[in-house]
């Protein structure tokens, strides 16, 4: 007896086990009614994380999500997480979740602030893969945890086709330019914007043009700090668009020098650093930028 197969990523299937999975009813996607404390995995990443500690699911008081309803394009969805309070010595954001409920990795990750952030606010663009809740999570100093949902229609954002070349993708990684937004003044928070050249690469997105999926390649670390103090530091994934793009604030208390430090999963690390003068009333413009390869 002949036995057909099909040959998958995982390796063979069978006949019999091919007919199963085609047997199988669809997988029912995300609808803006369900119940977002209902979730598997964001219960599961719930435990995990935070174990038996209360998570207040009405949290928009401490911190605020915006994101498209429907999104244009699934791989770059632009995100707003808004503080609702400045950051003090005595009460402030430390750390805010990411999690995308559908993705391939629903913990998209994690920006950690510290009273001289200023505001605990950050501004992205993410991959979407399916319709999906997406929620952010901040630990304030004292320890709660406040949660703001969102639902968003998109799907393919992970592994939306990819038409450029990988490998050139690839040796083009490592621009940093980091631009302080607006007049800079003293004691005030000041909005930064932070754009970085690389692929990000999700390992799930076929080349168009070698009919090839290319191994995963994403910026999964971002340190900033003001001077020499952190301000904002980052643990991300390929959740993260490609050419990873962050606003965010600091407060420079004198004039001194705003650094960066990113790293990838190839352990490559490229850094930039841009002077603030507080006395001139707007940014200066005089930027460094390097790379380092391990």
């Amino acid at each position: 007896m002949m036995t057909i197969t099909r040959t998958t990523l995982g390796g063979v299937l069978t006949a019999s086990a091919l007919m199963t999975v085609l047997a199988a009813p669809p997988v029912r996607a995300a609808q803006p009614n369900d119940n977002p404390s209902k979730n598997a995995r964001w219960q599961d990443f719930k435990e995990g994380m935070f174990k038996d500690r209360p998570v207040e699911m009405h949290g928009d008081a401490v911190i605020k999500l915006d994101a498209p309803a429907r999104a244009a394009d699934a791989s770059v969805v632009p995100i707003a997480i808004t503080a609702q309070f400045p950051q003090t010595p005595s009460r402030y954001i430390r750390k805010i979740y990411l999690f995308i409920d559908e993705n391939p990795e629903p913990y998209a990750g994690s920006f950690e602030f510290t009273p001289d952030s200023g505001l605990a606010s950050i501004e992205t663009r993410v991959r979407v893969e399916d319709y999906t809740f997406m929620r952010v999570v901040a630990e304030t100093n004292d320890g709660h945890l406040y949660s703001a949902v969102r639902f968003v229609k998109a799907s393919g954002g992970c592994s939306a086709p990819v038409g450029k070349d990988d490998a050139a993708a690839e040796a083009s990684a490592g621009s940093v330019r980091l631009q302080a937004e607006g007049k800079t003044v003293a004691d005030k928070p000041q909005l930064v914007q932070l754009m970085v050249r690389h692929p990000n690469r999700t390992g799930m997105a076929m080349n168009q043009v070698t009919r090839l999926y290319a191994s995963a390649y994403f910026v999964r670390k971002v340190m900033v700090s003001y001077a020499d103090k952190p301000v904002m530091t980052a643990d991300v994934n390929f959740s993260i668009s490609e050419n990873p793009n962050f606003r965010f604030y600091f407060v420079p208390h004198a004039s001194g020098v705003l650094k960066v430090r990113v790293q990838d999963t190839k352990n490559k690390e490229f850094d930039s650093q841009v002077a603030v003068n507080t006395g001139s009333g707007s940014p200066s413009s005089t930027q460094q930028t390097s790379s380092t390869t391990p």
